[in-house]
């Protein structure tokens, strides 16, 4: 009831100020998507705003206070949560905000646990607020684990990749809140590498932590559109009371340069960008770095034969076990990633194909576990590698999935798109 309570006084609010624009997604339960796309004016923001000043979610305290004044309120936050040089528990602590627990997802609530690392539950020597793990075999928050919650408030910076993991939390965030009557409150961020969508689009067969929606491997949404289009297509069992707080002066041609790691072995720019296209090594025997000190910028295996760069897996704090660890790798480095042309808009299998070709044992350069293929989202591009198909042949075979799949998108886009053809 507090929660129903605060909406229409923030709606009337809304009305008053006669600033907002309010749009709800139809649904046969009555639950809505909450869109304040314009700039709010009135209250005046906390943080001062320049002309053009790229604004994201979380720093529109006059968009989303209102809502947890007088709420409890659990938080999905980690290392990148920050307002300016402020962790966002810290802020709302400051103001009064009731936070009764903090959502783990991977790599921790600090952002230092290794890849794959088990995330235990805690409680953080900081501010003594308790911390849920959501990563293991616990990756969906429970019906105590949301008892007497208003709000959750999801503040992760994402980086557009379907098997990046942050959005499968946040299925299954969204999936508990709409079970139990929780409202999941989104404070938007710039997706980095939301200035293109391309890839082949995952086959409900192949779903997975490192994929759970029929979205290409590069999605092209901000958190808020996805969760968005998770919502309205129904594709969590339970939907939930979803509520968007937009960036402001954001469009999908902007390049975002996230200003902390989103994660140990994305440690750069360099790394995100080429994330998508390298990620698919993870499912072959060759490294992509990681125990070096350029994860995704470099990949190697002892077998390669070119030569261009060098490297010897260790243990770091981005990966306790890396593959190869202790073995010399040759291979190649994107040190110089001035060229590098982000304008191509394309996932490039160049890295991967030319790999292939010149492995000399090409029957056991997948993985035994199949798990290229839940990266991939289907078998069809394992088979296409192994039966030589060229890149061209292999992207003309994404092209009527991702012609679908850009009609869908349309549908739930915030910010406008960006101008370049896909």
């Amino acid at each position: 009831m507090r929660r129903l309570s605060n909406l229409k006084l923030f709606v009337v609010c809304l009305l008053f100020c006669a600033t907002f624009l309010l749009s709800c997604s139809s649904s046969k339960d009555g639950l809505s998507v909450l869109l304040p796309l314009e700039p709010v004016v009135g209250p005046q923001p906390v943080l001062s705003i320049q002309q053009n000043e790229l604004i994201l979610g979380n720093q529109r305290m006059d968009v989303y206070l209102p809502f947890l004044s007088d709420a409890k309120v659990s938080l999905v936050v980690n290392q990148t949560s920050f307002i300016d040089d402020t962790h966002l528990v810290d802020t709302l602590l400051e103001l009064g905000v009731q936070i009764e627990k903090i959502f783990a997802l991977e790599h921790g609530y600090r952002g230092q646990a290794a890849n794959g690392e088990v995330v235990d539950d805690s409680i953080d020597p900081i501010t003594g607020l308790e911390i849920v793990s959501l990563y293991g075999k616990h990756k969906k928050p429970t019906a105590a684990d949301l008892d007497g919650i208003d709000y959750v408030v999801f503040d992760i910076q994402d980086v557009g990749v379907r098997f990046y993991t942050y959005i499968s939390s946040m299925h299954y965030i969204m999936e508990a809140c709409g079970e139990e009557g929780v409202g999941f409150i989104i404070l938007d961020r710039p997706n980095p590498n939301g200035h293109y969508f391309d890839g082949p689009v995952l086959e409900g067969d192949y779903m997975s932590f490192v994929g759970k929606h029929e979205i290409p491997v590069v999605h092209g949404l901000t958190v808020g559109e996805l969760a968005w289009m998770i919502n309205d297509m129904e594709w969590t069992t339970n939907r939930c009371e979803l509520f968007i707080v937009p960036c402001l002066n954001y469009d999908h041609n902007t390049l975002f340069q996230i200003p902390i790691k989103p994660s140990p072995n994305l440690p750069n720019m360099a790394s995100i960008y080429l994330y998508p296209s390298l990620c698919f090594f993870e499912g072959t025997v060759v490294s992509v770095g990681r125990g070096t000190d350029s994860p995704f910028q470099r990949f190697g295996h002892p077998y390669l034969s070119v030569k261009q760069d060098s490297f010897v897996p260790a243990p770091n704090i981005g990966s306790k076990y890396p593959k190869l660890e202790g073995q010399l790798c040759f291979g190649q480095s994107f040190d110089d990633f001035s060229s590098f042309d982000l304008q191509n808009h394309k996932l490039d299998l160049s890295y991967m194909l030319d790999v292939y070709e010149s492995f000399p044992e090409q029957d056991s350069f997948f993985l035994a576990n199949n798990f290229f293929d839940l990266l991939a989202g289907n078998e069809t591009l394992r088979n296409q590698i192994k039966d030589h198909c060229s890149i061209e042949e292999i992207e003309a075979s994404w092209k009527k999935d991702l012609a679908k799949y850009a009609a869908i998108r349309k549908r739930f886009l915030i910010y406008p798109d960006f101008t370049t053809t896909n």
